[in-house]
């Protein structure tokens, strides 16, 4: 692969709270060693992910905070996740987001 700007899709999940406080009691439970998934179903508003899975997301088609995020984290697992801390601040809410692949 070229330089990263050559990457124009990511593989993300997200835990998306409407809330910062609880979108914080989320990122506490993912520093307590809490799999990304267990803690998305637990928290994420976003019901209709299951684990939080966004899938395979297109440079383009995220909100721009959302987007700058995911484009600066490292690819990582749910066991062991890399995530945004603090939570990213979009319309939608507050995200705590993690990258599984980049392509």
């Amino acid at each position: 692969m070229g330089s990263d700007f050559s990457l124009f899709a990511f593989k993300v999940r997200h835990i998306l709270c409407e809330k910062q406080s609880k979108a914080l009691e989320a990122i506490e439970q993912l520093k307590g060693g809490q799999k990304f998934n267990t803690v998305a179903e637990q928290y994420s508003e976003d019901k209709a992910r299951s684990g939080g899975d966004l899938g395979w997301m297109a440079r383009g088609s995220m909100v721009g905070p959302f987007q700058e995020a995911a484009f600066a984290l490292p690819i990582s697992t749910v066991d062991k996740p890399v995530y945004t801390d603090p939570p990213v601040k979009t319309k939608f809410g507050y995200h705590v987001i993690m990258v599984e692949g980049k392509k």
